[in-house]
């Protein structure tokens, strides 16, 4: 019994490197398509990072223009390095100053009306 305990602590040891630089790699996609989101949009943005339960953490982002967008990462870890590593300003939660240079379209409204007073369908 000691040995299967020992045998699987030796392996979670040996998935640790592997485990991280999987990690690593999802931060720096997630970084790569924060900037490119930046430079579309003003050249810099705002971001808040938001716990959504077992499926992660979303990174919601706003630009200089008023676009905005989101990405999901697996965990909080992964997109906090990933806003990190893209240089974008975090802030506590989505409110505030990002939220008041939130620019929203026709699309957006539509979506809203439709979904919330039956306006047209998305089907």
């Amino acid at each position: 019994m000691a040995e299967k305990a020992e045998k699987a602590e030796t392996q979670a040891e040996a998935d640790g490197p592997r485990r991280d630089a999987r990690a690593e790699r999802r931060a720096d996609r997630l970084a790569k398509q924060i900037e490119r989101f930046s430079r579309s949009h003003g050249g810099r943005a705002d971001g808040s990072l938001e716990y959504i339960g077992q499926a992660g953490t979303r990174i919601v982002l706003v630009g200089e223009d008023g676009a905005w967008g989101d990405l999901v990462a697996t965990d909080h870890a992964t997109a906090q390095r990933a806003a990190e590593k893209a240089g974008i300003t975090l802030h506590d939660s989505f409110a505030g100053d990002p939220v008041a240079k939130v620019r929203t379209g026709p699309y957006e409204w539509s979506r809203m009306a439709g979904i919330q007073v039956g306006g047209p369908s998305n089907t």
